[in-house]
């Protein structure tokens, strides 16, 4: 089983506050940050997602990190079929990553206020697929919004005893040179939420 911070962020989040009526507000700020958003109501139209953007790449290779939605969907299966090369173990992440064309895992939240989403990255494997490919897609529970970044705190505050976690705010940015803006230097120049209205288990998110 893959190294988690927290087995069930679900329970961490604010009660009463957070959810799907939250999403209209992260999806305008992700995107404001250059972040790509998709929303889907089901697994399968996720998959269907994942597969178009990898052939509109031309992507030979992907390096994937198990999710319960990414299971659910059949998503690297579904890469398989469409004639990539898709690696999921964690050595074979670590020898591929920095060649692949697309990396792809899951994240636990999305934070209205800044359209960012957490990554529970105490698991390797999350950080070399978020950091060294190109292009980064995640898939994200739609109804899994809190409203601020304080509410995002309070979260971890609940659960984080050690580890790494990541904030992902849009692909990877950087103006320490001359204060020129420049996408994709030290990580990501994409960055795509896959949104799925649909729990892995079939219900409502």
């Amino acid at each position: 089983m893959m190294k988690k911070v927290c087995e069930n962020w679900e329970q961490a989040l604010p009660a009463g506050t957070f959810g799907p009526h939250l999403f209209g507000e992260f999806e305008t700020r992700a995107k404001n940050v250059s972040a790509e958003v998709f929303r889907v109501a089901t697994a399968a139209e996720a998959q269907a997602v994942l597969v178009e953007l990898a052939k509109s790449l031309g992507a030979k290779k992907a390096v994937a990190v198990d999710c319960p939605l990414a299971q659910s969907a059949g998503a690297y299966e579904a890469l398989r079929a469409a004639g990539l090369e898709v690696y999921t173990a964690t050595d074979d992440i670590a020898a591929h990553a920095d060649t692949a064309d697309l990396g792809v895992s899951g994240v636990e939240f999305g934070v209205a206020e800044t359209g960012s989403v957490l990554q529970d990255a105490l698991a390797v494997e999350n950080r070399l697929v978020s950091t060294l490919p190109p292009v980064h897609a995640v898939f994200l529970k739609s109804g899994n919004i809190v409203p601020a970044m304080a509410d995002a705190i309070g979260a971890v505050a609940k659960v984080f005893d050690r580890g790494y976690l990541s904030f992902i705010t849009g692909p990877s940015r950087t103006a320490d040179i001359e204060r020129v803006l420049t996408i994709g230097v030290h990580g990501p120049s994409r960055f795509i939420i896959i949104a799925v209205d649909e729990t892995a288990g079939g219900g409502a998110a």
